[in-house]
C-alpha cells in the first residue's frame, strides 16, 4: 500500500510539478496526505491528525496524535522549498516541538522528507536529524522502508528503529569493505530461523541428511523415507514422477524400481542427483 502511494505521489509530481512548486495546500492534500494515509494515519480524523495546531511560536501545520497525546508535529512546504538543505524551516519546526514538549518533527515538501528529534542536550539541530528521504533520488524500496518508520504503529519507536536501521546500513557497508559479497550477506540474513539447506554440489558423500529439498521459488521439503543419500534420491524421483506427464512418469518409476534394491555407493548417488539437476533444471539440497 505504501509503495503504491509513493508511486502515485511521484506520478503527480511529474505531471503537475508547476502546481506543487507554488501551492503548499496542494502539496498537503495531494502528496503528503496520500503518503500519511498509506502509513495508517486517518488524515481527516482530528483525533489522529489535527491541522493548524497552536504553539507559543506559531501554528504547526499538523499534529499527529496517539492516545490523546501529540507524538509529532508535521510541517509542510511547497515543492520549491528544498527541505533537505534549508535550515530555517527545520529550526521553526524544532521551536514548535520544543514549546509543546513534542518529541519528533517531520518536515516535508511531499517529495523530500526530514525527520528530527526535537531536543537533546548538547547537540545541534542537524545532529538530531534521524533520517531523510528523497523520493525523486532514492530507490523505491529504500525510500518506502524509511517512510514506514513514520507509520502509526511504529512512530512511538521512531528513535530506536531509525538508529537500528542506520547501524544496519553502516554494518552492511563495513562488511562489504571487508570483502564479503552482497549475495553472501543477504543469504546470511535470509537464512535466519530456517533450515540450513546444503546444495548437492557441496556434499562429499559421507553426510546423513535429515531432510531433502528441491528449489521452486524457495526450498520445498520432500518426504524422506530413510536418512541416507540414497533415500534422498528416492524422494527426488518420487517428486519428479508426481509432477511429470504420464509417459515420463512411467519412465521415472521404472528407474526408481531398478535403483531401489541396489546397494549404491554415495559417490554414484551424488552423480545421479547432479545429473537430475542438470536434466530437469532444478536445484536439490539436503538439511544435515
Amino acid at each position: 500500500m505504501l509503495e503504491r502511494a509513493v508511486l502515485e505521489v511521484m506520478s503527480r509530481v511529474s505531471s503537475h510539478r508547476g502546481l506543487y512548486l507554488r501551492n503548499e495546500e496542494a502539496v498537503k492534500q495531494h502528496l503528503i496526505g496520500e503518503i500519511m494515509q498509506a502509513l495508517g494515519w486517518a488524515w481527516s480524523n482530528p483525533e489522529e491528525v489535527r491541522p493548524e495546531e497552536r504553539t507559543e511560536d506559531g501554528r504547526a501545520d499538523y499534529a499527529l496524535i496517539l492516545n490523546g497525546e501529540i507524538v509529532a508535529f508535521l510541517e509542510a512546504k511547497n515543492l520549491g522549498v528544498d527541505v533537505l538543505r534549508r535550515d530555517e524551516p527545520l529550526r521553526q519546526l524544532a521551536k514548535y516541538c520544543f514549546s509543546r514538549g513534542v518529541r519528533y518533527g517531520i518536515l516535508t515538501n511531499g517529495a523530500k522528507w526530514v525527520v528530527v528529534k526535537s531536543f537533546s542536550e548538547g547537540t545541534s539541530l542537524r545532529d538530531r536529524v534521524l533520517f531523510t528521504v528523497d523520493l525523486e533520488e532514492e530507490p523505491l524500496e529504500r525510500a518506502t522502508l524509511k517512510l514506514a518508520l513514520l507509520s502509526k504503529e511504529r512512530i512511538t519507536e521512531l528513535e530506536r528503529t531509525s538508529s537500528l536501521l542506520s547501524a544496519f546500513e553502516m554494518s552492511y557497508r563495513e562488511l562489504l569493505s571487508c570483502g564479503f559479497g552482497e549475495e553472501e550477506l543477504l543469504n546470511f540474513l535470509m537464512s535466519h530461523g530456517r533450515p540450513s539447506v546444503i546444495s548437492i554440489e557441496k556434499l562429499s558423500g559421507v553426510e546423513r541428511p535429515r531432510a531433502v529439498y528441491v528449489y521452486e521459488n524457495g526450498w520445498k521439503p520432500l518426504p524422506l523415507g530413510e536418512r541416507t543419500l540414497k533415500g534422498a534420491l528416492m524422494s527426488v524421483l518420487n517428486y519428479l514422477e508426481g509432477r511429470s506427464s504420464p509417459g515420463k512418469a512411467r519412465e521415472i518409476r521404472q528407474v526408481r524400481e531398478i535403483l531401489a534394491p541396489m546397494d549404491l555407493p554415495a559417490e554414484k548417488v551424488l552423480k545421479i542427483l547432479r545429473g537430475i539437476e542438470e536434466e530437469e533444471g532444478i536445484r536439490i539440497g539436503v538439511e544435515l
